[in-house]
């Protein structure tokens, strides 16, 4: 089935984050890709400075009322940087008038990182957020985000029973699926977490591979848009989990022996290899 899959999330016009890889990464999955910009900005925010942003708040229920007056639907949406808790409302009507049959809401909760918010948001963004995990189907968070969702005070040391507790909180504030990133127990390995709700009962599954410890600024967009897109090509969600995973650290080797790269990945060059391992040919 060709599947058609709305993306909210920021365009930085330079720099490989948000729609910038999350448009070409989602069609190269096979999927009709629908965008909807939260904000245009020139560059993205790590590493720039003097950048301009306009902020396209206002603009998202006109082009939601349109969609739907044209009879425009959607089989999934996946959400990621929202701007402020004004956008976190129109995503949810979003989410409440658009969805086709068995339509499915992917949540990357993409607001904080080492422990900390990123600059632009607050608690009172935190608790909206919340409230969108709570409706999503799939989240996507990374340690630091669940920590904020939960208000579970932040580690940079910890074992599975303490990951496996974070998780299981995510699932009380309503989330059916968590899929944990940046999972590590060594300086050497880091790893994704899978938890599903299934008929009361919560399963976990945990997928470890190599640790690269120079990081890349975007890689959690990649991730997610990779993981999307194997999900919706029918691959389970661990399997979907793994793709992605893969798929960064491939991304990341690409990029590591060009020292003036520093504002992305080159996930370009890598998507032959998600191509193959979604459609698996």
């Amino acid at each position: 089935m060709y599947k058609r899959i709305l993306t909210i999330q920021d365009i930085s016009c330079f720099g490989q984050c948000s729609l910038t890889v999350a448009l070409p990464i989602l069609s190269a999955c096979g999927l009709e890709t629908v965008i909807l910009p939260s904000a245009i900005l020139s560059t993205h925010t790590m590493g720039f400075t003097g950048f301009t942003v306009r902020d396209l708040s206002a603009d998202i229920p006109a082009i939601a009322a349109h969609w739907k007056k044209e009879g425009i639907s959607f089989d999934a949406v996946y959400t990621g940087y929202l701007g402020s808790a004004e956008q976190i409302e129109y995503v949810k009507d979003i989410m409440a008038n658009l969805g086709r049959k068995d339509f499915l809401k992917i949540v990357d909760p993409a607001m904080a990182d080492m422990g900390k918010l990123y600059p632009a948001f607050d608690m009172t963004y935190v608790g909206e957020m919340k409230k969108l995990c709570a409706v999503a189907d799939i989240i996507l968070p990374n340690i630091t985000e669940a920590c904020f969702l939960t208000d579970v005070k932040y580690r940079e040391q910890y074992d599975m029973e303490w990951i496996k507790a974070l998780v299981e909180k995510l699932h009380v504030l309503g989330s059916k699926t968590v899929v944990l990133t940046g999972v590590g127990f060594s300086e050497d390995k880091t790893g994704v977490l899978v938890s599903e709700k299934k008929d009361g009962q919560t399963e976990i599954q945990y997928y470890e591979h190599r640790k690269i410890s120079k990081g890349c600024h975007g890689t959690g967009d990649v991730y997610a848009s990779a993981f999307c897109g194997a999900y919706l090509q029918g691959h389970s969600l661990f399997n979907s989990a793994k793709i992605a995973a893969d798929y960064v650290v491939q991304c990341i080797e690409a990029t590591q022996e060009d020292p003036e790269h520093t504002y992305g990945v080159k996930f370009e060059l890598r998507l032959p290899l998600l191509i193959q391992r979604v459609f698996g040919n």
